[in-house]
């Protein structure tokens, strides 16, 4: 299938771009829309304990930013800027930068911390720096002089400090994300305690957002259909609880293109053989069930979370099948971006795009700091 990005361009007034996240992140809007009709809802975020039961499981991402934009001066002269993307070992990093550094340069910045420029891809923009210090120590530093990668959209006269507070989950945990899996930041921590309290299971998976977030879709991507690559990691006992809750019918709800990459990424196929199984379908049911009736058993394909670290490419788009998750929780995306055929590939682009109008029309805030949308 021919892929082409123009066909997911809509225009968007720029003041409509959030700056600033809502001072309640739970208080900001919820536009839910019905990917099976497309019929559309106006509500808040904390309206979510109105939509959500015991027979859901959230899946947040828990990863954590970093203040991965750094500042420096060229040996021979002259400013620059890099953003930090992944740690290669215990000196090395890969990143990107702005202008663009040549091989075997050398850097400085503030707090002794220098760096040598080791290779460079002319074709990803990307560059592996060695540092002069290693592992922790390096951390320590970063925390003094780095700044929290914002998306170039973002125009804010918010402190450091006060945008560390802002562009993070209340639950990060893991560090190691060059931009914030911004759905989650409308998570308070008692609106998920009442979510708890009313049964929804709350399961978290770790996956570090990065050079993606920041770059234009390029040709090699339509020509490839792979995005960057990023890393994640699911547990075995997350795992294992996210296939029983699939298993006993439960609906499972991504909280972020991150989460659904992931959980996507990580899902294998096990065949519903209806004479040797742990259980079966039944005809006219969306869940799986111990009690065997043979009458009404049809075949259907079951997905299984792989648990481990890895890393995935995953670009979801049009027609694509989703194999695990069942709902999705993100917030409005770019024009012409792979966050959007992947949402748009969720419902169907015709229902995305009448959401997405809709939203315009009543003034929705748009982005990462924006308002939120429920696709179930």
């Amino acid at each position: 299938m021919f892929l082409d990005q123009k066909n997911y361009y809509y225009s968007l007034p720029d003041s409509l771009i959030a700056n600033k996240p809502e001072s309640r992140r739970d208080h900001c809007r919820l536009l839910s829309l019905n990917k099976k009709n497309g019929s559309i809802n106006h509500l808040n975020f904390f309206d979510l304990k109105k939509l959500l039961g015991p027979n859901d499981v959230l899946v947040l991402n828990q990863s954590k930013v970093f203040p991965a934009r750094l500042f420096g001066k060229k040996i021979t002269g002259g400013n620059f800027e890099i953003l930090l993307l992944r740690q290669i070992n215990v000196f090395s990093w890969l990143a990107i930068s702005k202008p663009r550094l040549i091989v075997g340069q050398n850097l400085t910045f503030g707090h002794k911390l220098e760096a040598q420029v080791l290779t460079s891809d002319k074709d990803t923009g990307q560059i592996e720096l060695k540092f002069n210090q290693s592992h922790q120590i390096f951390l320590q530093t970063l925390d003094k002089i780095g700044y929290t990668p914002l998306p170039p959209y973002i125009s804010t006269k918010d402190s450091e400090k006060e945008i560390r507070k802002e562009y993070q989950t209340v639950y990060a945990k893991e560090l190691g994300s060059a931009a914030a899996p911004t759905a989650g930041l409308h998570f308070t921590k008692k609106l998920i305690s009442d979510l708890k309290k009313q049964g929804v299971q709350i399961e978290y998976i770790t996956l570090h957002v990065g050079l993606g977030t920041f770059q234009n879709l390029r040709p090699e991507n339509i020509a490839t259909k792979t995005l960057h690559q990023e890393f994640y990691e699911i547990t075995p006992d997350t795992a294992n609880r996210l296939n029983l809750a699939k298993k006993q019918g439960k609906r499972i709800i991504a909280v972020g293109t991150t989460s659904i990459r992931t959980l996507e990424s990580a899902a294998t196929l096990i065949n519903n053989n209806l004479e040797n199984s742990e259980f079966t379908i039944f005809e006219g049911l969306e869940r799986a069930t111990h009690i065997h009736q043979p009458k009404k058993c049809v075949k259907r394909n079951f997905y299984k979370i792989n648990s481990g670290k890895s890393s995935t490419q995953i670009f979801i788009y049009p027609p694509y099948k989703f194999k695990f998750v069942d709902a999705l929780i993100t917030n409005f995306h770019l024009p012409e971006s792979s966050l959007l055929m992947l949402v748009s590939a969720f419902a169907s682009k015709k229902y995305v795009f009448k959401a997405y109008q809709e939203a315009i029309e009543k003034q929705y805030r748009f982005f990462s700091f924006g308002d939120a949308m429920f696709i179930f």
